[in-house]
């Protein structure tokens, strides 16, 4: 991105954040997820930390949160509340300590290794108690950081807020924390409403809002709020010492937070607690970091709003924001089209997401989508992932209308309606295209061992594959997004499809579905290439090989003559085919030539037939180390048989190979002859 294209991005991010802000700060209604709302707001700070003479002092990086409303009395704080910025994922956290550390080190701060307090991020509202002589005297909300609500007698009706300290309390203390809501209570509050024909509420987070900010104490007891210290404005040595404190005055804190020797253990805490979050009494949504050391926690000051010192690592949401690419055309297996919105990468729900359905015709329509809006991007559960909102205030008015085609991306057949769906006119072409999907992959061609019929009509409909060359972009996430695919599957077959991206150029050739073309003439072919030129590697070269070839030179070719001749030659001089060719080549696609395409070879001039079933090898490999020696394949045995190979309960081939007295390989003497 150019720093003028940056500059306009960041003063629309800046516009649409400020706007969903005040409405969840200050007004206690989200107008979208927080986790869409944490996705813009991280896009921007990272677009700042690319261009920081960007940074203007508006900017919802520089700032804490609404202004305070306007019901209460205003407390002044002793110190700014400063919120945090965010981090996703390990790369994050990683770029925040060195930014720290090249800081500190600039100020002359030396730095061996630094330890870490871990405590988990609680979704609710931050307050701040100040204590005189032991006596709770104010409570106020954070505010704008500097200037917060006066909510104290809201704040004495939460019974573990303490109205009077223990043990020997200094004359003065500040202590901050977070006031929530349990999900016991939150789901009987909505109970309630529901009932009496009130307000539903979204989440925890908004009823305590909410509740803290009546006007009625007796309302605000009602809603049995609860409450977590987590911060002391006192001389201590380390962050863990501030809650050994806390808690020896009477303050409740949260006792799972833990001291981290390092980056690797505050993710494993950060691991431990995405997966065991659901167990909780109360809602998280990732856990604080904070630099153990309070004094260089101090050296360290603030930048914007936020502490350098601390950080919150958030877990991956289950919305987030990113933009529409572009939007592909798949054909399923019954020919129904399917618009894919291309996303750029995006976390949720724990995975990257690079691909999402669409549906069809009528739903980009509902949702008013262009290619180039940012969208929300949302994943719940085995739910696969789904634009459901477009955030139009982002727009810049270089976003594309997109169109359904008028002509099947497959075979070209015009298009038709069927209700909401749009399908190839052809009621042949879902059926073809998927009968040549499963041969692209078959044991023939690419071998991919894992991804079946079942698995390739799945991708094909949930719009992963429009065509052979997508196996190849698959990404992990886009597959274990889909219900059933965990990661670990997902992580499998990602990596086997990876595996097999290097073939020999026959298997290549046979995996296309030329009409006429099985795997014997698919080596004859690759054979006849090889002897014009030993440089075929990739797709694109094969393409370039088979233009020099004309058909009258293909007829002359051993056994493939006028028919199969004509068949291959029309194949590669297709538009589509050739475009699948190209984009097999982008996607990486290698091409060996065997040993034997080259030269002689030790079976040369040996014709082998294989029957019965291998033990240390697989058919097609056993194949394979024939056809690299020189030899050839049949499928039926004559007198002009070699040798037959004859594996565990062979069939048919064995007793005519006895009749015929045609040499019967055991595979133990076939191997040795391999050697």
């Amino acid at each position: 991105m150019t720093k003028s294209e940056a500059k306009i991005r960041i003063e629309k991010l800046k516009t649409e954040i400020i706007r969903d802000r005040y409405a969840y700060h200050v007004e206690d209604k989200a107008l979208i997820s927080e986790g869409a709302l944490d996705s813009l707001k991280k896009e921007l700070f990272d677009l700042e930390q690319e261009f920081p003479d960007l940074i203007t002092p508006d900017s919802p990086t520089q700032r804490v949160g609404g202004k305070p409303q306007e019901k209460f009395k205003k407390l002044k704080h002793e110190k700014p509340m400063l919120s945090l910025n965010d981090a996703f994922s390990e790369e994050d956290m990683e770029a925040w300590l060195t930014r720290l550390k090249n800081y500190l080190e600039g100020e002359g701060v030396k730095i061996s290794e630094l330890e870490f307090y871990c405590d988990l991020k609680m979704d609710g509202l931050a307050v701040e108690l100040t204590y005189e002589n032991g006596i709770l005297q104010t409570g106020a909300t954070r505010g704008d950081g500097t200037v917060g609500e006066d909510i104290t007698q809201n704040i004495k009706t939460i019974e573990s807020i303490p109205l009077r300290l223990r043990n020997d309390a200094p004359k003065r203390l500040v202590a901050r924390g977070e006031i929530f809501l349990t999900k016991k209570e939150f789901a009987r509050i909505n109970r309630e409403q529901d009932k009496s024909g009130g307000k539903v509420y979204a989440n925890p987070r908004n009823v305590a809002a909410g509740s803290i900010r009546q006007l009625d104490p007796k309302i605000t007891a009602s809603r049995k709020l609860d409450f977590y210290a987590y911060g002391l404005l006192a001389d201590n040595k380390t962050h863990a010492e501030e809650f050994k404190t806390l808690q020896k005055f009477g303050l409740k804190t949260n006792p799972d937070g833990k001291v981290c020797k390092n980056l690797k253990e505050v993710g494993q805490f950060h691991a431990h607690w995405a997966k065991e979050r659901e167990k909780l009494a109360y809602e998280i949504d990732g856990i604080v970091v904070f630099i153990n050391d309070s004094n260089i926690f101090e050296r360290a000051g603030v930048i914007g709003k936020a502490p350098r010192a601390a950080i919150a690592y958030k877990f991956s949401p289950r919305e987030a924001t990113t933009v529409v690419e572009k939007i592909n055309v798949y054909v399923g297996r019954t020919g129904v089209l399917t618009p894919v919105a291309q996303l750029r990468p995006v976390q949720v729900g724990g995975i990257t997401i690079t691909n999402a359905s669409l549906h069809n015709a009528d739903e980009i329509e509902r949702l008013d989508l262009k290619i180039g809006d940012t969208v929300v991007v949302s994943r719940a559960g085995d739910v696969i992932p789904q634009v459901t909102q477009v955030l139009t205030k982002l727009r810049t008015g270089k976003e594309k209308t997109f169109h359904m085609p008028t002509h099947c991306p497959v075979d070209g057949s015009h298009v038709v309606r069927d209700g909401v769906a749009y399908k190839c006119g052809n009621p042949r072409c879902g059926a073809r295209h998927r009968e040549e999907m499963y041969h692209f992959v078959s044991r023939g061609g690419f071998d991919i061992r894992g991804l079946g019929p079942k698995i390739i009509d799945r991708f094909l409909d949930e719009g992963l594959i429009g065509d052979a060359s997508d196996i190849f972009n698959l990404k992990k996430g886009d597959v274990a997004a889909l219900a059933r695919f965990g990661e670990k599957s997902a992580e499998n077959i990602v990596n086997e499809i990876e595996s097999r991206k290097k073939l020999p150029l026959q298997r290549l050739i046979y995996s296309l579905g030329i009409l006429h073309v099985g795997e014997e003439t698919a080596l004859l072919l690759a054979k006849e290439l090889a002897r014009r030129s030993h440089k075929i590697h990739s797709p694109k070269i094969l393409t370039s090989s088979m233009d020099s070839l004309s058909r009258e030179e293909l007829e002359t070719v051993p056994d493939i003559g006028p028919v199969v001749g004509k068949s291959i030659y029309d194949w590669f001089r297709d538009k589509r085919n050739r475009t699948l060719l190209e984009k097999l080549d982008k996607a990486g696609i290698e091409i060996e030539l065997p040993a034997a395409l080259k030269s002689g070879g030790k079976f040369h001039g040996k014709t082998f037939v294989l029957t019965g079933g291998l033990e240390t090898m697989t058919r097609e490999e056993a194949k394979e180390k024939i056809r690299s020696l020189g030899g050839e394949i049949s499928e039926s045995v004559s007198k002009l048989t070699s040798y037959v190979v004859a594996g565990s309960e062979p069939g048919s081939k064995y007793e005519k190979a006895k009749k015929l007295n045609v040499p019967i390989l055991t595979e133990k003497e076939f191997g040795n002859m391999l050697g």
